[in-house]
């Protein structure tokens, strides 16, 4: 019996293909096949617009084209111009299109709520997930900018914390750590920026600033799942972009020596190591870059 990485990747291949129901002609015993039934959902996500729509779902013109008609034809989609460009097309639920959708969404819920009920080690098979999906995901990882006060910053924010907690020496109380105010990683002093894979926050990072031409880089973090792809770098990127626009024409930084990634990255990308600039008790080394 083969157990080579081909034979791997293709025997979970066919796990994957059983447990999601891609052969059956009626997904979730709905009566249309898993395609139509995906398309539905982006759409009910408030992907409508077909371009965008085609993009996500990784469809050519022809089978999207195929899925709407279909979907029109049973009531539940309408295709109309877009409100700006007639050039462009928007897909839109009916409401017995809505009423598809959240049948969908509940029984989705419901399947993957058995999925983890069957296996003891739940937690440990979500990691698996996140890591799969984030891999096969990598040139859909978007970066937004995003209020540092809300849901998406939260989460990423609070993994930050627990992760520092556990590799500190010292541990980490935020209460004890120059956090940022909201408002200064926040238009027109600052931003925050958070990467979106397909509507999951995989990594963050801030831009503190005051107003004037200097500001801070705070709370770079990338989940486990999506380390190793580049993503941390996109993200100083992204932050060294918002920060020109911002008229900001230099950047600081401060590190802890337990964040071996992180400093090898600011070395590799131009930051340059200075004299400690805060009285943060956390961080042993800090940096500058000119824009």
């Amino acid at each position: 019996m083969p157990i080579d990485p081909t034979s791997r990747i293709r025997r979970f291949n066919r796990a994957v293909t059983a447990e999601v129901g891609a052969l059956d002609t009626s997904f979730l015993g709905r009566g249309r096949p898993l395609g139509a039934a995906r398309v539905l959902n982006a759409i009910g996500h408030g992907r409508g617009e077909v371009g965008l729509l085609r993009d996500y779902l990784g469809l050519d013109s022809g089978l999207l084209s195929r899925f709407l008609r279909g979907l029109e034809e049973e009531g539940l989609v309408v295709t109309l111009p877009h409100p700006g460009d007639a050039r462009r097309r928007v897909a839109a639920l009916t409401e017995a299109g809505r009423r598809e959708f959240s049948a969908y969404e509940a029984l989705s819920n419901d399947r993957a709520a058995e999925l983890l009920a069957r296996f003891p080690k739940g937690e440990e098979l979500l990691r698996a997930m996140d890591l799969v999906a984030t891999v096969l995901g990598r040139d859909r990882i978007a970066i937004d900018e995003t209020d540092p006060r809300g849901e998406a910053a939260l989460h990423c924010l609070t993994a930050y914390y627990a992760e520092l907690g556990r590799r500190l020496s010292t541990g980490f109380d935020v209460a004890l750590s120059r956090d940022p105010e909201a408002a200064d990683m926040m238009r027109p002093r600052g931003a925050f920026l958070v990467a979106v894979s397909d509507g999951l926050p995989i990594g963050c990072v801030g831009l503190k600033g005051k107003g004037g031409d200097m500001a801070e880089i705070k709370r770079l973090w990338v989940c486990p799942s999506a380390r190793g792809l580049g993503l941390a770098r996109r993200l100083m990127e992204a932050a060294e972009s918002a920060a020109r626009t911002l008229g900001i024409t230099t950047l600081r930084l401060d590190s802890n020596s337990a964040l071996t990634e992180a400093l090898a990255l600011y070395r590799r990308t131009g930051w340059v190591e200075i004299d400690r600039f805060n009285d943060d008790p956390y961080p042993d080394f800090f940096f500058e870059k000119r824009l």
